[in-house]
């Protein structure tokens, strides 16, 4: 009778996860992370810079509603 080989798996996928997290963590591991002082500060510039967009954002929003207004004469 002739011997059946028996092909190994290409990656079980037990092995992949473990790999995948062990890489991932080696990964987190390179990253430069910001302090806390320039954490907070680039924060708060961008809830300025989408405040002031906002803000920009509805004056036009209101000066053509109010163009608009008196091209129709809706009032």
């Amino acid at each position: 009778m002739p011997q059946v080989k028996q092909v190994a798996q290409a990656a079980k996928p037990k092995n992949a996860i473990v790999r995948f997290i062990s890489e991932t963590i080696a990964e987190m591991k390179k990253v430069t992370w910001l302090s806390r002082r320039e954490t907070a500060y680039l924060t708060g510039l961008v809830l300025l810079v989408a405040i002031a967009a906002g803000i920009v954002l509805g004056l036009f929003d209101w000066s053509f509603s109010k163009l608009i207004s008196l091209i129709f004469g809706i009032k």
